[in-house]
């Protein structure tokens, strides 16, 4: 099972977390984007390890940053691409988690 796309995700939460307090100084995007970051770094590490709850951690920080990200959707391109971007790796750990359980 592949870790790559919940590293991808965390960097790029943490990354855009400091961002957002950098530009306009949003203690909410900090909070969250490293938060967010840091569910993702540890589910990816635990699906690495080949430990329990790993892929279950990521489908649940993929859902947790989509519905962060629905109600601004309208504002910008950001919370456009958080959406898309969480979906995708909801669907990709959802399908993994799916196939887990069922076979």
């Amino acid at each position: 099972m592949s870790a790559y796309p919940a590293y991808t995700m965390g960097g790029l939460c943490v990354v855009g977390g400091i961002t957002g307090y950098a530009k306009s100084r949003s203690v909410p995007s900090l909070v969250a984007g490293v938060g967010v970051g840091l569910l993702f770094l540890w589910s990816a590490d635990a699906i690495r390890k080949g430990s329990p709850n790993g892929l279950e951690c990521a489908l649940g920080a993929s859902a947790l940053l989509l519905l962060s990200s629905l109600p601004r959707i309208a504002k910008g391109p950001v919370p456009l691409v958080l959406a898309a971007t969480s979906s995708a790796a909801g669907v990709y750990y959802g399908t993994r988690v799916y196939n887990l359980r069922n076979h």
